[in-house]
C-alpha cells in the first residue's frame, strides 16, 4: 500500500514525476503545470494547510465528493470550477495519486493556455 500524500511537497513530488510536468505557479502560488500547454493541473490552492487542489472535470468532481467526502472537497470558492480539494492524508492514498494522474492526462487534452494580459 502507498504511503498517504501528507503534504503539499510530497503531492508536488508526485505530480513532478509524471510525464511532461514542471514545476511553476498559478495566481502567484506554486502549481505543477503540463509542460506542453502551460495550464496547472495540481496547485495549494486557499487551503494549504490541510489540502491541494487539481482540475479535473466536473462529473468527476461530484463522484469523487459523493464517495469519500473525507477526502475530496470543495469551498464555494471552486464550486462550479473544474476543481476540487484533496486532504492530506486520505486513507486511499492510491486513489488519490491516480486522481493526480488522471488530472495531468485531463489537463493535458486542454489547448495551450492563452498568455493572461498584464495588468498595467
Amino acid at each position: 500500500m502507498a504511503e498517504p500524500i501528507r503534504s503539499f511537497d510530497e503531492a508536488v513530488a508526485f505530480a513532478l514525476a509524471l510525464p511532461d510536468t514542471i514545476l511553476s505557479t498559478s495566481y502567484g502560488k506554486p502549481a505543477v503545470k503540463v509542460a506542453s500547454n502551460g495550464r496547472a493541473f495540481l496547485y495549494s490552492g486557499h487551503e494549504a494547510d490541510s489540502s491541494f487542489g487539481i482540475a479535473i472535470d466536473l462529473d468527476t468532481i461530484e463522484m469523487l465528493k459523493e464517495t469519500d467526502p473525507d477526502t475530496f472537497w470543495q469551498t464555494p470558492h471552486y464550486e462550479g470550477w473544474p476543481a476540487v480539494l484533496i486532504r492530506f492524508g486520505s486513507a486511499d492514498p492510491e486513489r488519490v495519486r491516480a486522481m493526480i494522474e488522471r488530472s495531468r492526462d485531463w489537463t493535458a487534452a486542454r489547448p495551450k493556455a492563452k498568455p493572461r494580459k498584464k495588468k498595467a
